[in-house]
């Protein structure tokens, strides 16, 4: 059990960190505790190197003076990796989420299951750079269920090097690092939860549907997480002919294919969504649509959301069906959640593995968990922020 000493430096931490940058005297109202039990924390803080003196502010009292307070961003950071069957996108963030790396590169998918492990560590070794030995932590997202009991991955059609038994070993082992790996979709929900699309929504789902569907749910801002990874997996539903899995019926791959079956020619999935789309193309968008019907169906009645996410290539061609489908859940339901295409692209993922590492940070420095679900805030990792940093290399 925590002395009273670690509760107060704990709590102390934790509204500094929530409304950085703070003086003492706002610490002390945010917190209950007398000004100088709020002193004696933060001067223990201050010899951790976890919290610095910033500038002098003016405080309420005429003509004293109080210093800010803030975190020690450089003190630590993180690295977010979203391995997908086409691209790697690596970011590389401090304590406060400012990203100082971000990167997109082809997957190599031609190496063996040894190989890539090796190749992820060297690649995020390479974009952590002159601050690798402060990383801390590193989260990377996967295109399959993780089974977060034997660090196993399954349902991985588009990336099966990553089913091998021992694969997520073997990039733990590579990377020398404390790591955790996840769903992508997971990754990315959490990462439009605090940047993006979903903000301000407790309850909150993402679709990623491209060559590949996945899911990721969370109630009061927390992602669900079975045991299996199998949360979310509505791809394997069989509710087309003959028991077809739903994620043939919605992905590019599976559009391809049926066009195929149909005798129709498509050059990319895209074409399934413009405009002038012929007849035969007609017939094969409405089964679509009715597929992703059944998934946004699925995915509101699983966890109620104020909000679904779409992202992924497929999700970018549905930008102006979205309210269709909102009329077509409420006559379904009486209810519907708000749609949302997802504002950090092809970039959620990775910043949601950068949110995901830090709240592992947050917590071994002796953050509250109530309120490690609400953070990093701000606007450190928005999209134009991740681009402004790509931009630099």
């Amino acid at each position: 059990m925590q002395d009273t000493r670690a509760i107060n430096r704990n709590a102390v931490l934790t509204a500094l960190i929530g409304a950085r940058p703070a003086s003492r005297k706002q610490i002390a109202e945010l917190t209950g505790i007398s000004a100088a039990t709020v002193t004696r924390s933060i001067d223990q803080l201050l010899a951790e190197g976890i919290v610095t003196e910033t500038t002098e502010i003016v405080s309420e009292a005429r003509g004293r003076r109080a210093v800010e307070l803030d975190i020690v961003a450089d003190r630590a950071f993180v690295v977010g990796v979203d391995l997908g069957a086409s691209n790697t996108r690596i970011i590389v963030a401090d304590l406060l989420a400012h990203p100082v790396f971000a990167s997109e590169t082809p997957t190599p998918t031609t190496l063996h299951e040894a190989e890539l492990a090796e190749w992820i560590a060297a690649t995020v070794e390479d974009a952590a750079a002159d601050v690798w030995d402060r990383v801390e932590h590193v989260c990377l997202g996967l295109p399959g269920a993780v089974n977060q009991r034997d660090l196993s991955v399954s349902n991985a059609p588009n990336l099966p090097e990553v089913e091998s038994p021992t694969f997520l070993a073997s990039v733990e082992r590579a990377m020398g690092r404390p790591m955790h790996f996840d769903n992508d979709a997971n990754y990315a929900l959490l990462g439009e939860m605090h940047f993006g699309a979903a903000r301000g929504a407790p309850n909150a789902a993402m679709l990623t549907i491209g060559f590949g569907l996945g899911a990721g749910l969370a109630i009061e801002g927390r992602i669900l997480q079975g045991e299996r990874g199998l949360i979310g997996e509505f791809g394997q539903l069989p509710i087309g002919p003959l028991g077809t899995r739903l994620e043939h019926l919605v992905t590019g791959g599976g559009i391809l294919r049926r066009a195929a079956e149909a005798g129709l020619h498509l050059d990319a999935p895209a074409q399934l969504f413009a405009d002038d789309a012929g007849h035969g193309l007609q017939s094969l968008r409405a089964h679509f649509d009715q597929a992703l019907l059944v998934v946004l169906t699925a995915t509101t009645v699983s966890c109620d959301p104020q909000t679904i996410v779409l992202g992924g290539g497929i999700a970018n061609s549905l930008t102006s069906s979205l309210d269709r489908y909102r009329i077509a859940l409420e006559q379904n339901l009486r209810v519907s959640p708000g749609l949302a295409t997802a504002q950090l692209g092809d970039f959620s993922g990775a910043v949601g593995s950068v949110v995901a590492a830090l709240h592992t940070v947050y917590a071994g420095l002796g953050v509250e968990e109530t309120a490690i679900v609400h953070l990093p805030n701000g606007d450190a990792l928005t999209a134009d922020e991740v681009a402004r940093v790509r931009a630099l290399g």
